[in-house]
Order: structure tokens, then sequence, then C-alpha cells
């Protein structure tokens, strides 16, 4: 039996520094707890057949189903959700660590894991409307799926960069070219940065906006909580759509 490498060995391949201190390479998460744990899940899986890309699948389904989560009404709903997004970050963290250690990184897992993304975030908004509803589809439904829009949106508008830049023979932009040459500009991201609101943007974080909802509404009876934090999160991804495009065309990014 081939024995398990150790920690340090496998935190030096599998989780390279230069990734971890980027600005957007690495979520908040990632960084404060997950890949301490992930580490320790990679560890033992660089011994079994599994590949990188059959994690990544694994971190689609319970991204998806995360969402699917917010169809079971009360607390019982918003909890699970929480738990699949955990384990959807976890599997986030895996499956590159395990490409890089086995040296199987691939364009298709990349693809794929980019997908996830848009799909787990996507479906949680979508869930959060359904959980909203309480019964039928309604408008909070329907402010769910916009909800979905916008964050989808925002994401793309991200990828596309890469694709712009790639089309014109340009290498991936670095965290430098990122910062807008308006001053004006500059200083509201810097203030946007300053209270985060931008990560409620993304299903870790809205995930646990929407469990302590749900508390929420447990003590309070109905789905008023959930409600008003629906509303907060449809206002904060449909003013985060246009300024980050904004932010996007007064950068360097594109040039």
């Amino acid at each position: 039996m081939v024995a398990s490498p150790v920690l340090e060995e496998l935190r030096e391949v599998c989780q390279p520094q230069a990734k971890l201190a980027s600005r957007n390479g690495e979520h908040w998460a990632g960084r404060l707890y997950m890949r301490r744990i992930s580490l320790r899940f990679t560890r033992h899986l660089v011994r079994t057949p599994v590949t990188p890309d059959q994690l990544t699948w694994a971190m689609v389904v319970c991204g998806i189903a995360s969402g699917a989560a917010l169809l079971i009404p009360g607390l019982t709903g918003a909890v699970l959700a929480v738990v699949l997004m955990q384990l959807f970050l976890l599997f986030d963290c895996v499956d590159g660590e395990v490409a890089r250690w086995k040296g199987q990184n691939s364009a298709a897992g990349i693809y794929v894991d980019r997908l996830g993304a848009y799909l787990a975030d996507a479906a949680l908004m979508v869930g959060a409307g359904f959980h909203a509803a309480r019964s039928g589809f309604g408008g909070w439904v329907s402010l769910g799926l916009a909800t979905a829009l916008g964050v989808v949106l925002l994401k793309a508008s991200t990828d596309l960069v890469d694709v712009a830049r790639a089309r014109r023979g340009l290498a991936v932009a670095d965290d430098e070219s990122t910062r807008p040459r308006s001053q004006g500009v500059a200083t509201v991201r810097r203030l946007a940065a300053a209270f985060k609101i931008h990560r409620l943007t993304n299903g870790i974080e809205a995930s646990l906006v929407l469990l302590a909802a749900a508390i929420g509404d447990t003590i309070t009876g109905g789905t008023d909580v959930t409600r008003w934090a629906l509303i907060a999160l449809a206002a904060i991804t449909w003013v985060m759509v246009p300024a980050h495009l904004l932010s996007i065309l007064s950068s360097s990014r594109l040039r």
C-alpha cells in the first residue's frame, strides 16, 4: 500500500502561494478554514483512482443541490443548503489540489469548474425565491430568477475579460490591471470593498444570509425575513452588475 504524502509536502505542491495570495484567486473561506480541511481529504484521495474531473462534477452536484434544498420549507432547507454549499467549496478546493498533485490539469476540468460556479450560485438564488414564496411560483420566484440572472451576468462579465484578452493574444490579466484608471471609480470601488457587500452575491455568503433569515422566520413565523433577505440580495446584485461592468471598462484589463 502506498503511504499517504505528508501534509507539508502536499501543501507545497497543491496550495501554491501565488494562487492563495491572489486577490481573485481564492475565496476568503478557503484561506480562512477550508484549505486546512481540504488538504486532509486530498491526502487520502491522491492514493485512489479518483480523478480531478470526477471531484469537479461532485462539486457541481453539491452546488445545484444547495439551491434545490431550499425547496424544503422552514429551517431544515436553509441548514441543508448551507451544508451542501460548504461541500461545494470543499470539492472546489480538493479537485484542484488533486489535479496539481497528479499532474492532471485539463481544459475540460477548468470549464466544468467555472460552469459549476455559475450553476451553484444561480441555483441558490432560484431556490431562495421558492423558499420565500412558500407555495406556487408568483413574484418571489420571479425575483429569485432575476437575482440568479444578475449573478450569472456578474460572473460572465469577469470571465469574458479572459475571453477578450485571449482573442487578442494577450496574457491573463494580473491583479494590477484590475485597478480602475479613474480616481472616482477607484474611490467607489475601495468603499465597496471595505464593506464587502459584493460578497453577498456569492453562494457561500448568500447561503449564510438565507440561513440567518430562516432562523428569523422560525422565531417570528411566516417567511417575511427570508423575503426581505431576498429583496436585499436582488438589490445588491443588480447594483453590482453595472458597477462591475464600469469597473472592468475603466481598468486596464481590456488593454
